[in-house]
């Protein structure tokens, strides 16, 4: 989980893995996002490692980076996918995913995404609310099926990290009250079109320390002890996500050592254990280039003025998310301290604030850490077009979404009769 390994300086340029990122920009343009296919197997397969000997399912978090080649190559690798919309489970389907490795959650599934999971028979819903739970007896009995589900257990624990991403106190919006669970596994046993199979808990994202995990799992683990005396006997706990990675200088758990601690506590149970890693397997398998455009400063502050913008990675705007800045051909200009900002009309777009660089004009920078809540964030704001993606296999070139046309961001806009 250390910063983006794949990106290296061979005689002052920056490559990834075989391919210079000048090369790419000439080729696909900026800004463009560039991940590492052998990024993403080695940090799958290590996530993997600690897991062989026991019955688990690593279900990928979409939500962190949905492109279709991303998800092809981890259902390749026999993973799951945990989808928190009837969009996500399309796109798992399309990208060759099995149905019977989706996990659902989110809070607000709606009846067309439900019946739409049904059909597709999935692994399981994360049921959030008792209003949830009746909507799916609902559909399931109105297709005449059996629903799968879970119950995400809100264990009102701090996952110190930032607000917007804890999930798992509660004042968040996700899960069921922790003291609200029991009853409502009890309603759920006697629903005649729902069938239990297990129990979810997802404590937040970008965290950074063990304690959190271990803390929420034996809240849950004291949970599924009171449904087996209620003759509830559950086939898999999902403990969900939310490990982080290093951005600057955070120190997260080794895969190994986390995946080692969780086992131990569920070692005397036969059950299935499900996690959700996300950004943990995506984050640092890719990056965002971009180049400056113009070079600015007034009386207080020198800015960068790149063509990526918030609406490229919306990370630093919304989370003040730090994310490390190099230039990708190095030169002697003069070391200054920049504010890296996009073209948006936004006061808030900006990616990085008060870093030290040599940068001059048409220089390409790469924005690093940037393969999770990157492109999957992007937007269209101020009718920008979204940015180009592309898969590096050594010395291979992939482009596996192509930069949209100006057209394209309005083909679906009508005029008016007039």
């Amino acid at each position: 989980m250390a910063q983006t390994s794949f990106i290296r300086s061979d005689q002052g340029v920056l490559f990834a893995e075989g391919v210079s990122l000048e090369a790419i920009a000439k080729q696909f343009g900026t800004p463009t996002y560039i991940y590492s296919k052998n990024t993403l197997i080695k940090t799958f397969e290590s996530f993997k490692q600690g897991l062989l000997k026991s019955d688990h399912l690593i279900c990928f978090a979409v939500k962190s980076n949905s492109n279709i080649a991303i998800l092809n190559l981890f259902a390749s690798l026999g993973a799951g996918f945990d989808i928190v919309s009837g969009g996500e489970l399309e796109r798992v389907i399309y990208a060759g995913g099995d149905p019977q490795k989706i996990v659902f959650s989110g809070v607000g599934k709606t009846e067309p995404e439900i019946e739409l999971a049904l059909k597709a028979n999935i692994l399981c819903f994360n049921a959030e609310s008792r209003s949830e739970l009746l909507r799916i007896q609902e559909v399931a009995k109105k297709l005449n099926v059996k629903a799968s589900i879970s119950i995400r257990v809100n264990p009102d624990v701090d996952a110190k990290t930032h607000p917007y991403i804890s999930t798992g106190l509660k004042d968040n919006k996700f899960g069921v009250d922790f003291n609200q669970a029991m009853p409502l596994y009890i309603e759920a046993k006697s629903m005649s079109h729902i069938e239990i199979k297990g129990i979810d808990c997802h404590i937040g994202s970008q965290i950074t320390e063990l304690k959190p995990f271990l803390d929420s799992l034996d809240r849950v683990l004291s949970l599924e002890g009171l449904l087996k005396k209620n003759d509830i006997h559950l086939s898999h706990i999902d403990i969900g996500g939310g490990i982080g990675i290093c951005y600057q200088d955070e120190s997260p758990p080794d895969f190994e050592i986390y995946t080692k601690e969780i086992l131990s506590k569920i070692k005397d149970l036969n059950i299935k254990i499900i996690f959700e890693p996300g950004r943990a397997l995506v984050g640092n398998a890719g990056v965002l280039l971009s180049k400056v455009e113009y070079l600015k400063k007034n009386d207080v502050k020198h800015f960068a003025i790149i063509d990526a913008a918030m609406n490229d990675l919306m990370r630093p705007t919304l989370y003040d998310a730090y994310h490390e800045i190099k230039v990708v051909h190095e030169h002697e200009a003069k070391l200054q301290v920049f504010d890296i900002v996009g073209p948006v009309c936004e006061s808030g777009d900006f990616i990085a604030k008060n870093r030290s660089l040599k940068l001059k004009e048409n220089d390409l920078v790469c924005i690093m850490s940037a393969g999770a809540y990157g492109m999957s964030m992007s937007s269209n704001y101020n009718s920008r077009r979204r940015a180009a993606e592309v898969m590096v296999d050594q010395d291979k070139l992939f482009e596996i979404r192509a930069r949209e046309k100006s057209s394209d961001l309005f083909k679906l806009e009508k005029k008016l009769p007039l």
